[in-house]
């Protein structure tokens, strides 16, 4: 059986994207038959197969049993999965950065939404905020908090920071329920850490709500630093 050199199915590989991007595959279309495309491209049938398959994984094609290969929907939040999957092996280094990230687009996306909230939006944003209040535990309170969050961010009317924000969640989630579950006074305060910034948008003021949106968002990084900190400081001393 023939060996397929990598370079070739980098080629193929390409040389797809181009065909999407240029429009000749439109989101929600059937690929030529493979011996057919494989000719059209002037590559072997294992180059194009192993496209296809590196493709499909990122959600670009989908291959669907006995109906042949797809061009996907190409959304932002299905492009993006595998981003959220690559944050879950990231390093205590690595996820410090993630943090400075979300320092950057949280606040955007706050301040977005903050203009382009309607009033019904609004209702919908104090209910979640008033979930802090009937939380009683590490978990309910998590989910509130991951919940406000998503919201404005749906908010913002950007598709793609909404979807952005969303992957970076999947990371920080478990840090951020760690947190809330050894920090008592943390879980007990979330309801006026969210209020400045329930506030702000309500207000319409999008300054203001990006201003207390990178506070929020910069304290909880601090805490990270400083427990990361701590824990390489332990494993000097232990």
């Amino acid at each position: 059986m023939p060996v397929n050199h990598p370079m070739k199915t980098d080629v193929a590989i390409a040389r797809i994207k181009e065909m999407i991007a240029n429009g000749e595959l439109a989101p929600g279309q059937r690929l030529p038959r493979e011996v057919d495309l494989a000719s059209q491209l002037g590559l072997s049938r294992n180059s194009l197969r192993e496209a296809v398959r590196a493709l499909s994984l990122i959600k670009v094609l989908e291959t669907r049993q006995g109906d042949g290969t797809y061009v996907t929907s190409l959304s932002s939040r299905l492009l993006l999965e595998s981003v959220s999957f690559v944050t879950n092996l990231l390093n205590d280094e690595q996820m410090l950065e993630i943090w400075e990230v979300r320092r950057l687009l949280e606040p955007a996306a706050t301040a977005l939404a903050s203009a382009r909230m309607t009033k019904a939006d609004h209702l919908q944003l104090k209910a979640h905020l008033d979930r802090f209040v009937s939380a009683t535990t590490a978990e309910e309170t998590m989910e509130a908090d991951e919940d406000f969050h998503r919201f404005i961010a749906a908010c913002s009317g950007n598709t793609i920071l909404e979807t952005v924000l969303e992957t970076m969640s999947a990371r920080t989630l478990r840090l951020r329920t760690w947190r809330k579950a050894i920090d008592e006074g943390h879980r007990r305060a979330a309801f006026e850490e969210h209020l400045p910034i329930y506030d702000a948008i309500l207000a319409r003021d999008p300054e203001l709500a990006r201003s207390t949106s990178a506070m929020h968002v910069a304290e909880g990084e601090l805490w990270l630093r400083h427990s990361i900190a701590a824990g390489n400081r332990a494993d000097q001393t232990g």
